[in-house]
């Protein structure tokens, strides 16, 4: 392992070696955002193939939609009902979770890389690189106790809690847009957004846990804020570039998407 985090370090070197020229003493943060980007290009494909799932999701909704009224009574058959539709259609319900899977190792890379004092029995020379007047391998707490919020280390963490909480308001807009017009394909007032696998007057009954899921799910882009907050600035620049490219990615994407493809296409607006 920490000859592979030697020869990741060595790769983070170089590319800051080629980028000095431009960004001078935040070459490393500048190879960090290259990167990241580099590492979304890899994923793109299985984007665009999760995608093509959530629109044949999207597709299936009337088929559900009489599901849900035959198995009204049993959520547990519906399930089973759903499942066995999505089978026949060659159609996974987790496609969504995919490219986000892909991405944690070079997230865990970067963390482990930029949280060690030592790579390879060496000092770890990386720390001491900058964006700006932040050190890559502090924290947002070690920015407050060195000038506090206002700081030259803490204005640098409040430029990234603005991209992320712009990049989360847009997501959670998208998303709250996804659930109220997904929710009269449903199957009726209440049943879309609506109150998990109950039954109420008239409501369809969703698959067991679904309701909860889709009312979590707008909010946990907000959830990138802490993440920003405690991990190491280095990983934490992974984050901001990579959920701005989600989200660029994924209204480019989806942009023709007849309504929201139920809990999949929303935990993606997430990461």
């Amino acid at each position: 392992m920490s000859a592979f985090m030697s020869l990741f370090a060595d790769l983070v070197g170089s590319i800051a070696d080629l980028l000095e020229p431009l960004f001078h003493a935040s070459a490393t943060a500048a190879a960090i955002v290259l990167f990241t980007a580099c590492v979304r290009l890899l994923v793109h494909p299985l984007s665009r193939a999760s995608a093509r799932g959530q629109k044949a999701r999207a597709k299936l909704s009337p088929q559900i939609t009489e599901l849900r009224k035959k198995h009204a009574k049993s959520p547990e058959k519906l399930q089973k009902a759903v499942m066995e539709l999505h089978r026949e259609e060659k159609v996974s319900p987790l496609s969504g979770c995919l490219p986000s899977l892909f991405q944690l190792p070079a997230f865990f890379l970067l963390y482990h890389l930029f949280s060690n004092s030592r790579i390879g029995g060496e000092a770890n020379e990386l720390l001491g690189h900058k964006l700006f007047d932040a050190p890559l391998g502090g924290r947002w707490a070690d920015a407050l106790a060195d000038g506090g919020v206002f700081g030259a280390q803490g204005l640098v963490y409040l430029g990234l809690f603005a991209i992320v909480a712009a990049v989360a308001t847009f997501n959670f807009r998208r998303a709250k847009r996804q659930m109220a017009m997904a929710a009269p394909a449903a199957g009726g007032s209440g049943a879309g957004a609506g109150a998990g696998a109950g039954v109420g007057s008239g409501d369809a009954p969703q698959m067991p846990g679904m309701g909860a899921m889709t009312k979590v799910m707008p909010f946990m882009s907000f959830m990138t804020l802490f993440t920003v907050a405690f991990v190491p600035l280095a990983a934490a620049l992974y984050v901001v570039t990579s959920t701005t490219w989600s989200a660029v990615e994924r209204a480019v994407l989806y942009r023709d998407m007849p309504y929201g493809a139920g809990a999949g296409a929303l935990a993606a607006t997430a990461g």
